[in-house]
């Protein structure tokens, strides 16, 4: 019988020594990864959103991935870093070099994140179980976070943009495409597609033709009514009526990466719309309008009253054009929503621009929401 061989034994823990030097060095260093790159996000958050709630998320996130740190002891992370030595360190690509704006800054960052923490979970198993089950956790509220800013963004456009053009099928193919082409050169925000006479073909290949032209624009694309549609050729975009789909149902379909709007003509149903969560509301009829017709207009006092009490973007609409919009702006309201304003004009692009020009400039006695 074989003695035992004193050299493989030893060859052995020698193994386990590097193995185990290994674990701790890829532990150390991507929490180290979550930590910068988390530290990174709420910069972003502080000085180019200044959002109090989503910098409030980030620190909680920074908070809870220190916790779950402590559970690593620090000597055997310092004692096992070698970062002089690290064949990964001049590693890089071109991507990595290239930073083309602050919201590219963000989202390489959410990456750096989520990717260390699924890999701390792996690695983490082989030391403390526990803490790489809590990784978990902090990476997919990494997930819920992301999506938060994303949807802080939505809102950000929403309330910025001052001009919302309905538009229909136009007198024919040809007029559609013009019009539209010259809406979106000069940077109208939103647009709605609303052509009712039109049955489903003929409207979805009108929507995928807007949708065509509004691609890759500044100009978003919005659907009326039609929740299937919207989602079909993926608007930016759905606009739901009293009558639609509740908005809690049309979200279950689009889900966040799409907006809902709403048509509300009181307050009470304004407020129910934000309380639904529609990312934007139609406040109005304001005045007697060529394109839609009510037996009773909320008018001024309803912009006045919705101003004062809704925060949530708001559109005014009903019959405004320039020879009115100075009263829309003085009851508090600085969006609008335009049909034949902009869409039956001669210029529609110079119409828009004129509307754009006459939205910028201040109002008197500073009464813009």
């Amino acid at each position: 019988m074989n003695a035992p061989d004193p050299n493989a034994s030893s060859n052995r823990e020698q193994t386990r020594s590097m193995s185990s030097l290994s674990v701790w060095r890829t532990v150390d260093a991507n929490l180290n990864r979550a930590a910068e790159g988390l530290r990174v996000i709420e910069d972003y958050v502080r000085f180019f959103r200044d959002d109090r709630s989503l910098a409030a998320a980030c620190k909680q996130l920074r908070h809870q991935l220190g916790v779950v740190a402590c559970q690593f002891p620090s000597r055997p992370r310092l004692t096992s870093r070698d970062a002089t030595n690290d064949v990964g360190r001049h590693i890089t690509t071109a991507q990595e070099a290239t930073r083309h704006d602050p919201d590219a800054v963000l989202a390489a960052n959410f990456n750096r994140v989520q990717q260390a923490l699924r890999s701390l979970e792996e690695w983490g198993k082989l030391i403390n179980v526990g803490a790489a089950a809590q990784l978990e956790q902090i990476r997919y509220d990494c997930y819920t976070l992301q999506s938060k800013f994303e949807r802080a963004s939505g809102a950000a456009e929403l309330h910025a943009a001052l001009l919302y053009v309905l538009i229909d099928e136009g007198k024919s193919p040809t007029d559609f495409v013009e019009r539209l082409t010259a809406i979106v050169s000069v940077q109208v925000p939103l647009v709605q597609l609303r052509a009712k006479r039109l049955a489903d073909r003929p409207l979805w290949q009108l929507a995928e033709r807007a949708r065509s032209i509004t691609h890759g624009t500044q100009t978003r694309l919005i659907i009326n009514d039609r929740v299937d549609l919207a989602a079909a050729i993926q608007a930016d975009g759905v606009h739901l009526g009293q009558d639609d789909l509740p908005i809690e149902v049309a979200r279950s379909i689009v889900g966040h990466q799409m907006w809902i709007g709403v048509s509300t003509h009181s307050l009470r149903q304004a407020a129910a719309g934000e309380q639904a969560g529609a990312d934007y509301i139609g406040v109005g009829p304001t005045f007697p309008s060529e394109t839609k017709s009510f037996e009773d207009f909320p008018g001024l006092d309803f912009l006045r009253t919705a101003a004062a009490q809704i925060s949530t973007p708001k559109f005014a609409i009903g019959g405004i054009g320039a020879h009115n919009l100075a009263e829309v702006k003085s009851a508090g309201i600085r969006q609008i929503a335009v049909s034949s304003a902009v869409w039956s004009a001669a210029d529609p692009a110079r119409a828009a621009r004129d509307l754009l020009e006459q939205l910028q400039l201040p109002t008197p006695d500073n009464q813009i929401s």
